[in-house]
């Protein structure tokens, strides 16, 4: 159970460290971007292979 709330411990600082230092706005930036561009990828790749 230590082991546990060591490790949510560390995941909380990693985080707290990503939010507070603005890293993470630009993240979610960059995988809002990601989504769109393989969203479109994979409707072209399905529209080709059904064709």
């Amino acid at each position: 159970m230590l082991h546990y709330a060591l490790v949510f411990l560390v995941i909380a600082l990693i985080a707290a460290f990503l939010g507070f230092s603005g890293l993470a706005g630009m993240a979610a930036t960059i995988a809002k971007v990601l989504f769109v561009v393989f969203l479109i990828l994979a409707v072209v790749a399905f529209l080709r292979k059904r064709v």
